[in-house]
């Protein structure tokens, strides 16, 4: 054999991965850690929010529950249950309104967490006088 050729009994050596023109070795490893450290807050984030939204319709519906219980309550002249009903939900605050043979209650509140500067407003309309 000569000195150029090659024993083809004989193993190829390995090369650690790609090799461009005069440089060394391209290394891929960590590439994926790197990825996953870059992703992983994203996903948090979007979670945190999907959370944060579920919390806020949350607390919109117990609100809303609130001014129809209350508004129904005044409709009967009801005032105690009125009370009471808006009592249940802490941090809110409410107006009635008595229009056109309707009572009407605002309730004003925020929702916890990343969207508590979020204002919520919802009204429950009932007809005056229990008709």
């Amino acid at each position: 054999m000569g000195r150029g050729a090659a024993d083809p009994d004989r193993p190829r050596p390995r090369r650690a991965g790609p090799v461009t023109a005069g440089r060394a070795p391209v290394d891929d490893r960590g590439s994926v850690t790197v990825e996953f450290a870059v992703a992983l807050p994203l996903v948090a984030l979007v979670l945190v929010s999907l959370v944060a939204g579920v919390v806020l319709v949350d607390r919109v519906g117990r609100l809303q529950a609130v001014a129809g219980a209350a508004s129904r309550a005044l409709g009967r002249g009801d005032e105690s249950a009125a009370d009471a009903a808006l009592a249940a939900v802490a941090g809110a605050t409410s107006r009635v309104r008595h229009v056109d043979g309707l009572v009407c209650v605002e309730v004003h509140g925020a929702s916890a967490g990343p969207f508590a500067l979020v204002p919520l407003h919802v009204t429950g309309c009932a007809a005056e006088g229990g008709q």
